[in-house]
């Protein structure tokens, strides 16, 4: 009979399967998951609070409760956890802002055989005028949520950084790394950020691999 619940905390208990489903791999990336957010450049608990971002980017709930879970015991306070979600939050709405320009390109059907392009960028003002009372709430949502809060403008970078690698966003990639070095980022602990962001992703696919095994034994 079919379990209707198709996310429980119990499924989790069934990882361990993969080890023995497919050995190689699975130990390789639990290597590559640990050795990812442990210290480094990056405090493990910055790294932590960004992959609890990443998570709610990847809308996995198995990595939200874990890495929640993992960042409270790096002492990080709910503040610090509801700013890091709320990065990510402005970050995928934000990606989801940033394509607009391609909208408009394909509506005026501008025939670029490009479909990125940094000028396209340029188009994204042109959103104000069609709506602007929504253009210029999300412009304020964006501003204030990157702002120095409990956690510093060059956590938040970072945090952004690492989620629009995962929303795929190459104008947010382009706009937050410009920003992350104002803010005295360095090359090594912007590339730690996105191993952090790299790990969750894959962990997304493997975490759900748990619904997999679940819906095959039915």
């Amino acid at each position: 009979m079919s379990n209707d619940n198709l996310y429980q905390k119990s499924n989790m208990n069934r990882l361990g399967e993969f080890s023995k489903l497919s050995p190689d791999a699975f130990r390789a990336f639990v290597n590559f998951d640990q050795k990812s957010l442990s210290d480094g450049e990056l405090s493990s608990k910055l790294k932590e609070l960004i992959a609890v971002a990443v998570a709610h980017t990847t809308g996995c709930p198995y990595c939200i409760d874990d890495h929640v879970k993992q960042v409270k015991k790096k002492e990080a306070t709910k503040e610090e956890l509801a700013e890091a979600i709320m990065v990510a939050t402005a970050l995928k709405a934000g990606s989801a802002f940033a394509h607009g320009v391609n909208a408009l390109n394909a509506y005026d059907e501008i025939t670029n055989e490009e479909l990125y392009k940094a000028s396209y960028f340029d188009r994204l003002k042109e959103l104000s005028g069609l709506n602007r009372d929504v253009f210029d709430a999300f412009i304020s949502f964006d501003q204030k949520t990157m702002k120095a809060g409990a956690l510093s403008v060059k956590e938040k970078e970072l945090i952004a950084i690492a989620v629009a690698h995962v929303t795929g966003c190459p104008y947010c990639i382009n706009t937050h790394v410009k920003n992350a070095k104002k803010a005295r980022v360095t090359k090594e602990e912007m590339a730690e950020a996105i191993m952090v962001a790299t790990a969750l992703k894959a962990g997304s696919a493997l975490a759900h691999g748990v619904n997999a095994l679940v819906a095959y034994d039915e």
